[in-house]
């Protein structure tokens, strides 16, 4: 095998983007539910149950 490492494993992530990973699954997620909690309420609304 010619020259270099035989490693072909990428550099760790920095910490900064694993954060920012973090925080934009988290504000997925959060908005997600936010959006099905919207639509429970206006299924409900149109079927009469109102809170």
């Amino acid at each position: 095998m010619a020259g270099g490492s035989q490693d072909s494993e990428p550099a760790p992530s920095s910490g900064w983007r694993r954060l920012a990973w973090f925080v934009a699954i988290w504000a997925a997620g959060v908005s997600a539910l936010g959006v099905a909690a919207w639509l429970f309420r206006l299924f409900m609304d149109a079927i009469g149950m109102r809170g």
